[in-house]
């Protein structure tokens, strides 16, 4: 696909083999093709590298973690849950929002927590709301412990944000999808592999192996889930879609 921008003209014209397409360039339309590139461009220059939240490092795009922010207002989950925690940052941008409503905490699960990451969180003031598993979030073990913690209460939130490819996605989905209580989401977060297999840095195989692909089938097997962007709870704007990383990877289940 080429863009080619004329600022003079105020046209997007997107070239695509003999298709060629010209969109007024203040357009819904316009400004979605431009978002996918500027993503795509963004991941490659690193640009997801360049944040932090109280002080750790959260490997997120802002509007993903603002949205997922939406979310948590409108659902006041009990619990969190959270495959893959890198440095921190994301555990402790979820509990802040909990700590800001007042109740609720995060479970957060990684294969491997290096000492300094486990220091920072547990000796954070946000700490406290944040229950920490070194484990593999698919063993059984890990999940039994998950429903131990869990117990009765919810609503309960689930971000996969682990292992990325398909196979691993799947069986997160398939085992934390029971977890989900109805009206709540589990969300299989960075579906845009499948949008930058090309960009530098990427890998040809995620046109393919990638959780949008584990999301999508899981949804078709699984009906009780719905695969549906969440509404925005303000809109003054004919813009309708999100600019992210999870691409189709919210799944709200309905009963």
């Amino acid at each position: 696909m080429k863009l080619t921008i004329d600022t003079v003209a105020r046209t997007l014209t997107q070239t695509d083999g003999a298709a060629v397409t010209t969109l007024d360039l203040y357009s819904k339309q316009a400004f979605e093709a431009l978002s996918l590139q500027w993503v795509r461009t963004g991941w490659a220059l690193g640009y997801y590298h360049t944040f932090s939240w109280f002080g750790l490092p959260i490997l997120q795009l802002p509007e993903d973690l603002l949205r997922t922010q939406e979310v948590i207002y409108r659902l006041r989950p009990q619990v969190i849950v959270e495959t893959g925690i890198f440095r921190g940052g994301s555990a402790l941008f979820y509990a802040s929002i909990l700590e800001a409503i007042g109740e609720g905490r995060v479970i957060a699960i990684d294969i491997h927590i290096p000492a300094e990451v486990r220091g920072n969180i547990e000796s954070h003031p946000l700490g406290r709301r944040v229950t920490l598993i070194e484990k593999s979030s698919t063993d059984a073990a890990t999940l039994a412990q998950v429903k131990n913690l869990i117990g009765e209460a919810g609503p309960v939130l689930v971000l996969l944000d682990s292992d990325h490819s398909k196979e691993h996605v799947a069986a997160e989905l398939e085992l934390y999808a029971p977890l989900v209580t109805p009206g709540s989401y589990l969300v299989a977060t960075d579906g845009f592999m499948k949008d930058i297999y090309d960009v530098p840095g990427a890998s040809p195989d995620w046109k393919t192996d990638n959780p949008n692909a584990a999301a999508c089938a899981f949804a078709a097997a699984h009906p009780e889930f719905v695969q549906a962007q969440p509404a925005w709870p303000h809109r003054q704007s004919e813009l309708s879609e999100n600019i992210t990383y999870w691409p189709g990877g919210w799944l709200q289940r309905t009963r």
